[in-house]
């Protein structure tokens, strides 16, 4: 096989700009990430510490098996969506290990408006089963949900990835 030359010159001025940017962008990413990952406001993450709970994402660490990896998808899912924040469509999707076996999670973040079922939060529940259904995993689930959030219900059953779809 031909080896492919690159003509790109890493020592130019333009290389350096554009890597700058590049890592000013990453940077970006991580925080904005970092930030999904806390679930809802400081207030409903305390209130759900004084209930004696445990917030989603340690919850759902430790239904895995010990040192395994947990491939989460779509954590920027409903991102600058809505007017109320929903960091992560309010719920944590994601393939895990738990007993050796590989399988989906999908974890309700009751830190997130209560658990309630944004319309994003539902194309994304369905798009993890679908993931499931494909690559024959066994499903799990950790509810901890106030059921459809009200405001936005209108947008909840319209579609083909209407709410009842997920049972």
């Amino acid at each position: 096989m031909r080896r492919i030359e690159s003509k790109i010159d890493t020592k130019s001025q333009e290389f350096k700009e554009n890597e700058a940017n590049l890592q000013r962008v990453v940077e970006e990413f991580r925080e904005r990430l970092e930030k999904l990952k806390q679930g809802g406001p400081e207030k409903a993450r305390k209130r759900h510490l004084d209930r004696k709970k445990l917030l989603p994402r340690d919850r759902v660490a430790k239904l895995f098996d010990r040192n395994t990896p947990f491939l989460e998808l779509s954590p920027f899912a409903a991102y600058d969506m809505y007017k109320t924040e929903a960091p992560s469509a309010g719920v944590i999707t994601g393939i895990g290990v738990v007993h050796g076996r590989e399988v989906m999670v999908v974890a309700n973040d009751a830190t997130v408006k209560g658990g309630t079922y944004f319309p994003e939060t539902i194309r994304k529940h369905i798009r993890a089963q679908e993931i499931a259904y494909e690559n024959h995993l066994p499903c799990v689930y950790l509810v901890d949900s106030g059921g459809v959030f009200l405001p936005l219900q209108a947008g909840v059953f319209p579609d083909k990835e209407h709410f009842g779809r997920i049972f």
